[in-house]
C-alpha cells in the first residue's frame, strides 16, 4: 500500500512538475497567491546610465526613469505567459515603452505609448504593438497593431497585459475591456525579461505567471485568410549593397545564375523581409519575382504596400516605381508605414503567364511588401509557381 501511495505521489509530482507555467527565473522573488510582486528597488534593475531613481511617493515605492535614461531591465527574471499589471505616469516628450520577453535590442515584444497623444481619445496610434525582429523595431510594417487610448501623461494609469502563448490584450485604465488586442504576437522569442524605456514613473509592478485569463494559447484569426486576391507566394533573392541615390541599373538586376529562394507571406499578405534579413546601417536592394497566369490580354489593378523603395516590372517592362519615406513629403499614407492602403498599380497582364518582379530597398526600419489584385476575373493563378 505504502509503495502504491508512493507511486502515486510521484505521478502527481511528475505531472505538477511538467504542467506549470514555464517561468523559470524569478530573481529570488516569491510567488504569494498566484502573484510576483516586483520590487522598484535598485539591486533588482539594470540601468547603464545612472539616470533612474528609487524612491517612496506617499508611501508607495516607485521607479522614476529619466530623460536619456535608456532601457532599464529586470534582472534575472524570465517572462513567459501571464498577467502584468503596473501604474504608469509616461511623461517622456515622445515615447514611453515597455518589454516583455526581453532577450536584447535584438529580440523583444515591445508596447508603448505615444506620449503627445494624450488626452486625445481619437488618435489612432496612441497606443502601440511591435515586435524587435534582428534589431528592428516593426511598427511601420504593422500598422494595425494600434488604437486610440485615453490616457495621463501626469496622472496615474493603470494598464494591464494578459499575454498567452501567442495572443495578447492590453487594459489602460479602462478595466472591464482591452484597448487593444493583438491576435498574434510577431516576436521571434517566448520567453525573456520585462524592460522599460522613455521618462516615465512606475509604481505597483505585478506578475501573474500562467494567468492568461481564458485566451487562446494559438493565434487568432488572420482577417486575410479567406481572401484568394493576395499574393502570397513569392522568390527572392540575396539583398545586395545599394548606395543612397542609386536607381537600378543592368548590373543590379537579378542574373541567370542567382538562387532563387521561396518565401510564403505572413499574416495580412506580408512579405516580411525583416525577419529574414534585419536591419542594415547601408541601403540594401532586394529582388521579389512571382508569377500571374492570365487567360486573356487584360489590365488588372493590383493594390499594393510597400517599405521603403520600389521597382515593379511585368515581363520586364517598368511599370511601376516610388517611394515611401516616413516623414518625408513623399510618404504614403497611412503615415509612411506599408499597408495594402500604399497605392495601387495597373498590370498590362498577356495571355499565358506574366513575371511580376520588384525591387525594394531599405534603410530604416522594417522593410516588405503586400499586393493583392481587385479581383481574379480571367486569373488562373497567382503565384501558385514561378518563372
Amino acid at each position: 500500500m505504502k509503495k502504491t501511495s508512493r507511486f502515486i505521489l510521484s505521478i502527481i509530482y511528475v505531472f505538477l512538475a511538467t504542467s506549470l507555467p514555464a517561468q523559470q527565473k524569478s530573481n529570488g522573488l516569491k510567488v504569494k497567491d498566484g502573484i510576483i510582486t516586483v520590487p522598484l528597488e535598485k539591486s533588482y534593475w539594470q540601468n547603464d546610465s545612472n539616470r533612474v531613481s528609487y524612491k517612496k511617493t506617499q508611501d508607495v515605492q516607485t521607479m522614476h526613469i529619466h530623460p536619456k535614461a535608456g532601457l532599464t531591465r529586470l534582472k534575472d527574471f524570465e517572462f513567459a505567459t501571464g498577467t502584468i499589471e503596473f501604474d504608469w505616469q509616461p511623461i517622456d516628450t515622445m515615447f514611453s515603452s515597455f518589454y516583455f520577453r526581453f532577450q536584447s535590442n535584438e529580440a523583444s515584444e515591445c508596447v508603448y505609448l505615444r506620449t503627445p497623444r494624450a488626452g486625445n481619445p481619437l488618435a489612432m496610434d496612441a497606443l502601440q504593438y511591435a515586435p524587435f525582429l534582428k534589431g528592428v523595431n516593426l511598427w511601420d510594417m504593422l500598422a494595425h497593431y494600434q488604437a486610440p487610448a485615453n490616457f495621463s501623461k501626469r496622472k496615474w494609469n493603470h494598464i494591464k497585459l494578459v499575454i498567452s502563448e501567442k495572443q495578447m490584450q492590453i487594459y489602460l485604465n479602462d478595466q472591464t475591456k482591452p484597448v487593444l488586442w493583438v491576435p498574434q504576437l510577431e516576436g521571434d522569442v517566448s520567453r525573456g525579461t520585462l524592460a522599460f524605456d522613455g521618462e516615465s514613473i512606475i509604481a505597483n509592478l505585478k506578475v501573474k505567471p500562467g494567468s492568461i485569463e481564458g485566451l487562446a494559447n494559438t493565434p487568432g484569426i488572420d482577417p486575410t485568410a479567406n481572401d484568394p486576391r493576395y499574393i502570397r507566394h513569392w522568390q527572392l533573392i540575396e539583398p545586395i549593397d545599394f548606395p543612397y541615390g542609386r536607381e537600378p541599373k543592368s548590373d543590379d538586376f537579378p542574373k541567370s545564375d542567382n538562387k532563387w529562394i521561396s518565401i510564403n507571406t505572413e499574416r495580412r499578405g506580408l512579405v516580411n523581409l525583416t525577419r529574414l534579413y534585419g536591419v542594415n546601417p547601408n541601403r540594401r536592394l532586394i529582388w521579389l519575382k512571382t508569377k500571374i497566369t492570365s487567360d486573356n490580354d487584360q489590365q488588372k489593378w493590383m493594390d499594393f504596400g510597400f517599405s521603403d523603395e520600389v521597382w515593379v516590372l511585368i515581363n520586364g517592362r517598368y511599370i511601376y516605381v516610388d517611394k515611401n519615406y516616413y516623414a518625408h513629403p513623399i510618404m504614403k499614407a497611412p503615415f509612411g508605414r506599408c499597408s495594402i492602403e500604399n497605392s495601387a498599380i495597373n498590370l498590362p497582364l498577356q495571355k499565358g503567364d506574366n513575371e511580376i518582379l520588384i525591387g525594394v530597398a531599405n534603410s530604416f526600419y522594417g522593410w516588405g511588401i503586400i499586393a493583392r489584385l481587385r479581383d481574379l476575373n480571367g486569373i488562373t493563378s497567382l503565384g501558385e509557381n514561378t518563372l
